[in-house]
């Protein structure tokens, strides 16, 4: 499972020759609704094992939660049901609000 950091995903956010990646947050939905980056697409964490289907297995992915933690145990069980192209967010959405988006609401 590789690792991205919040610079580096802002960077390819920007980059318009690159397909931006797919942003899947697996945080609660109150969490998502206090702060999220844009254009995530919200699948709590619990809901992951029945809703995986609905994720394109060839499509760049990047598994966001509040720490890094939760998007990891995440991403790794993605890669194991077949997704290739997983990254897990170090640091998560406080990591974002530190290095990428001060303005963003922290919690």
């Amino acid at each position: 499972m590789n690792q991205i950091s919040p610079r580096e995903l802002a960077a390819w956010l920007a980059d318009e020759s690159r397909p931006a990646p797919f942003l899947l947050d697996v945080r609660e939905p109150w969490e998502f609704e206090r702060c999220h980056i844009e254009n995530a697409h919200l699948m709590p964490m619990a809901s992951v094992p029945m809703r995986a289907e609905e994720l394109d297995p060839d499509a760049p992915t990047v598994v966001i939660c509040h720490h890094g933690g939760r998007s990891m145990q995440v991403a790794l069980f993605l890669e194991r049901h077949g997704l290739s192209h997983v990254f897990n967010l170090a640091g998560g959405v406080a990591g974002w609000a530190d290095q990428v988006d001060p303005a963003m609401p922290r919690y």
